[in-house]
Order: C-alpha cells, then structure tokens, then sequence
C-alpha cells in the first residue's frame, strides 16, 4: 500500500547521484512537514521564529548548540558550521520549545555530536539531519555516566526527531521517557509523561554491548516507558542493538510502521510490564500495532527469536499485519512469542492503533527503499552510516562492546567547516531547500 507519507526515495552513494536518485526527481521532500497530518506529533517546530545561527563546535558558549537550545520563543536553529561537538560527558537539554533543529542547513560533512546525549523537556520540537554517537571513549566497564543519544523526559509533547543517525550509545540509542506515575490516575500519568511523538526515518545501529552502563550488557535500540502514549515509530532501520527494538513497557500505546530490524540479540519488539515497579499500582493494558515491518535475524540473533515477544505481568493489545520475520535462510520466524512464565497475554487487536489516515508500504519494498534515504543526511552519506547501511546489506552485522571494534579509528573526528546560511535559499516554513532536495545531491555530485 503507499502510503500517505510518501517521501523522496533518493539515493546516495557517497561519490555522488544514483540511478535511483534520478528516477525520484518528482516525489515529496525528506521532511517531516509532508506527513505530519500522518503522526500524532501534530507540530510545525520554531516555525515563524527567529533564525538563530551556530557559528561554532564549542560544546558552549556563545553562538553553540546549547546556546540556541537554552534560548526561549519560537526559534530555528541553523548551522554555519560543519564537524563534531564534543559534548565531554555531558547532556545537552532542551527545555524551551517551539524549535526546529534543521541539521540539513550545516555544511558536510555535517553535525555530530560525541561524548554525550540529547534530552528533550520540552514541547513542540523538529529535530532533523544530526548524528549523535555517544561512545564509551576509553572509559572503563561498568563505571557509570552512560549515555542515550536522544531521550525525551518528564512532559516532553508532540516532538519529531527525522533523518538523523544514533549508534554507539551506552544506554538507549532513541528513547522515550519521563516520569510514569505522575499524578493520582492513569490518564494523569500519561498526559504527564513523554507523549505525541514521532521517530521517522533514523538510522539506530550498534548499541554498545558490554561498556559502562553499571548492569553491564546494554546494547539497545529504543525503550519506550511505562505509560507513554501516541508512539509513532515510523520507517526507522534498527541494526545490531541486543534488544529494544523497540521495548514497550507497561502501559504504553505505541505503533511500529514499515521498520526494519536487523540482527538483534536476545529480542527484536517486546513488551513488558515489570511487577516489582508497579508495586501498588494497577495494570494498565499496552496497546501495540505492528504494521509492514521487517525483522531479519543476522549472526548475533537467537534461533527462531520472534518479530514480537511478551514478558512480565501486563497484558497488551497487539494488532499485528504485513509483517515479514525471517532467519538467515530466508525461512520464516515465528510473529509472537513469549520470555517469561507470568500471567500476562497477548490480546489479538480488532482495529489498529494508529494516527488516523496513516497507511504504510508493503514490506518486500523496505530493504529496497529504507537504506536509499534513512539517517542523517543521505545526500553526503557519513562513511560510518555508509557502512553499516553495507553491512546489513551483506548479512555482516555484529554486536559490539567499543566503538573502536570494527572500526579501529573509534569515533568520528571530522575537519571543521564554515558557510554562512543563506535564507533566500530555504523555505522557512519547513526547512527544506528552495532547489529541491535533489539539489542536494546534485551538488555533492559536483
């Protein structure tokens, strides 16, 4: 089916345009103002705010990221330069809204951030185009600071994080959170925490294995938490995290549209309601839909892991369709499956949990079309994206404790560039270039 969401199925190679690219000269543009009526996170960002430009690589300071993050009102964050920030085990936090973060405007070799993750308090949020990859950076097993690479916290509402790339985290790499029993009911506890959010068309590789999360192994993709609601994770690759791609804990209403999972470990989707934390609580049922996905086991997965998997306590209704599950072979995986020996049950759903109108591609097409534009700037591909996008491909995806494994040059260190934003160049009301998203291609072609 195609779905409302259409966007530019452009390709890049790294060396220039593709014959792919060129036939998609006439489709919709890489950007979230296309199929937002299709999301619940009905925002437009900073849109109609102020520019404000970063002019530096600084982790602070005048004219940084955090700068334009701690700004108030409704703004759109800029890049006049390209490279890493070094967040130097620290977070960043945003607790101002109404903002776009459009990492499309920064020169290539782009932004990335290291050493460091990204939360969000806030509401009303567009973030697109920025790598973030946290790294263990020499620290030692189980000594502590882990970090996600993005996260929401406590109120954090109708937020889109689209086209970016997260890999090498020490926590989650792409989360959802917030505090979950805020409040005297259950519909108190979800309007308190994380909700209306959408995760389209990121690139969530490589969570680290055994590094400095204190529980040791903790490889995982996305954890959505207790109570969340109106979860939309929509056309995202995960590859080589353990588990989490996603978890949904207790209570959480979420849909996973048109993903594709590669190489988890021990669980690829999974649900779980964990008694001792609801201690006095009452259950509360999840509400999953799982439409057009694709889950292929690689070397690190457990024989016959199913697409789906039930732990704890909790029951959860699941609305489950167009779904493919296959091992290496390409025989087929079973759909659902359970971990543990609890009460809980896997309630068949009637109707999906979906954003109204909201559609999606028959999965056969996903391994075709996913890798041509998802992450971070496919138009100027990062050679790590690049890589990985290589490695599912050929079946060559692995686990990982260190970012140095596999890739001895740890991570990225990137020469600084400058260019100053042109306004007349973009469509302020969206982000997106005035020339088209082709010519973005076109000029890295050049």
């Amino acid at each position: 089916m195609r779905p409302l969401w259409t966007l530019a199925f452009a390709a890049v190679s790294g060396l220039g345009l593709s014959e792919a690219q060129a036939q998609a000269q006439d489709t919709a543009p890489l950007h979230p103002a296309t199929y937002v009526h299709a999301g619940w996170a009905k925002t437009t960002g900073g849109q109609g705010g102020r520019i404000i430009r970063v002019t530096t690589l600084a982790a602070e300071g005048p004219g940084s990221l955090a700068a334009a993050l701690e700004a108030r009102g409704p703004r759109i964050v800029v890049f006049e330069v390209g490279g890493v920030i070094d967040l130097g085990g620290k977070s960043l936090k945003l607790r101002e809204g109404q903002v776009t973060i459009a990492g499309q405007t920064a020169p290539d070799p782009g932004i990335t951030l290291v050493k460091g993750e990204l939360e969000v308090f806030a509401q009303d949020v567009i973030l697109q185009h920025l790598s973030i990859r946290p790294g263990a950076y020499g620290r030692a097993k189980r000594s502590g600071n882990d970090h996600d690479g993005f996260s929401t916290g406590d109120g954090a509402a109708r937020i889109i994080v689209d086209h970016c790339s997260f890999s090498w985290a020490t926590d989650e790499n792409l989360s959802v959170g917030g505090r979950r029993f805020e409040g005297a009911t259950p519909d108190d506890w979800r309007a308190h925490t994380s909700h209306a959010i959408t995760y389209s068309h990121n690139l969530i590789y490589e969570g680290l294995n055994e590094a400095v999360h204190v529980k040791g192994e903790h490889s995982k993709g996305s954890l959505i938490h207790d109570n969340a609601t109106q979860i939309l994770l929509l056309g995202n690759v995960y590859a080589s995290n353990r588990e989490r791609n996603a978890l949904f804990k207790g209570g959480a209403w979420g849909a996973m549209v048109n993903n594709l999972i590669y190489n988890p470990g021990w669980r690829a989707v999974h649900y779980n309601l964990i008694a001792h934390e609801w201690v006095g609580r009452p259950y509360q049922t999840g509400r999953i839909t799982l439409a057009g996905n694709v889950y292929r086991a690689g070397p690190n997965t457990e024989r016959h892991l199913p697409l789906f998997t039930l732990g704890g306590v909790g029951d959860v209704q699941l609305f489950e369709q167009d779904n493919l599950a296959q091992d290496r072979q390409g025989q087929p995986l079973p759909m659902t499956g359970r971990y543990t020996s609890g009460p809980a049950q896997i309630i068949p759903a009637r109707e999906a949990y979906l954003p109204a109108g909201l559609t999606w591609l028959a999965p056969r097409e996903l391994e075709r079309l996913l890798p041509l534009y998802v992450g971070s700037r496919p138009w100027a591909r990062d050679p790590l994206d690049f890589k990985q996008l290589s490695d599912i491909a050929e079946d060559r995806g692995t686990l990982i404790d260190d970012e140095t494994q596999n890739n001895p040059g740890g991570l990225p260190k990137r020469p600084p560039t400058q260019r100053a934003f042109v306004e007349a160049d973009w469509n302020l009301a969206d982000m997106s270039p005035k020339a088209g998203w082709q010519s973005l291609f076109t000029q890295v072609s050049k």
